[in-house]
């Protein structure tokens, strides 16, 4: 990799959530307990989605939230669910936050997008497919299975959303690798066969949830790694989120710890983590 197709790499975000400081920290205790009883919320956070202009055509990895979460009565499920959904966050998504206003703001028109990834098919990070009808739509093919599985609903996903008529999903696989740079990770998918975009599996927050790696010749390379973490300061600390497969998100934090030993200057950019511009903003102006 010598030349460099990646010409920019931005931000955006469909507006902000609260959550309760357990969805972002875990304190050992069980997620229906603190779901049912937390009065506290934390500062609003963003819901970042990222942008980036390949030679192969603008990528998007997440899609950011619907508006219609706050202005349709109907976007959630019914019953006991829909009243979990509702305790998990509290979204403001005003008209300026959509996703091709989002777009638009940078310079690009929704219809320029090649290429959407989904970390995983939570609602807050798949809401703009709708808008994505021409743009191939990759997600893993494990968190497929579990959108179409019995339990969907009660993981946070809905198929109502995402399984829609005219979206061209590509659900895919990763491959075995012995790339040392990818090291300890032992699969991964070359999203267009010349390293720069590389997806790595990462589940625990989800079943099939997975991060993109962004690699740029002379420059720092980037990990946006969707609800991996909330913020990269408790990433450090090797706090894990409250919501996901324990075990699961432990194997995956220990690997991404691992990474950046291979990598000592990977850049971490979760969805939802409030100093994620900055520090994007900071690793594309500096080369190393």
């Amino acid at each position: 990799m010598t030349a460099n197709p990646i010409k920019r790499v931005s931000v955006l975000s469909t507006g902000s959530v609260v959550i309760h400081p357990q969805h972002m920290r875990s304190g050992g205790t069980p997620q229906m307990w603190w779901l049912l009883t937390s009065r506290r919320w934390t500062d609003p956070l963003p819901i970042n989605a990222y942008v980036i202009e390949h030679d192969k055509g603008l990528v998007l990895f997440d899609t950011g939230q619907d508006r219609a979460a706050v202005t349709d009565p109907d976007y959630n499920p019914g019953g006991f669910t829909g009243f979990i959904y509702r305790r998990i966050g509290r979204f403001t998504i005003e008209p300026q936050d959509t996703l091709s206003a989002q777009l638009a703001n940078l310079g690009y028109d929704t219809a320029q997008v090649r290429t959407a990834i989904l970390s995983h098919l939570h609602p807050d990070h798949a809401g703009g497919v709708r808008q994505l009808r021409h743009a191939d739509l990759v997600v893993s093919q494990g968190e497929w299975d579990a959108l179409v599985g019995p339990k969907a609903e009660m993981i946070g996903l809905m198929r109502n959303h995402v399984d829609l008529s005219g979206l061209r999903w590509d659900r895919i696989t990763f491959e075995p690798t012995t790339d040392p740079s990818l090291a300890p990770f032992t699969e991964a998918h070359d999203l267009f066969g010349d390293g720069t975009l590389t997806l790595l599996p990462t589940a625990g927050h989800t079943p099939g949830s997975m991060s993109l790696l962004v690699r740029r010749p002379g420059a720092a390379p980037l990990l946006m790694v969707g609800d991996l973490t909330y913020d990269v300061h408790l990433l450090d600390e090797k706090h894990l989120p409250g919501m996901g497969h324990k075990h699961q998100m432990k194997q995956t934090t220990d690997r991404i710890h691992q990474l950046r030993e291979t990598h000592p200057g990977l850049v971490i950019l979760p969805a939802h983590d409030p100093g994620a511009a900055n520090r994007l903003a900071s690793a594309t102006a500096t080369r190393i």
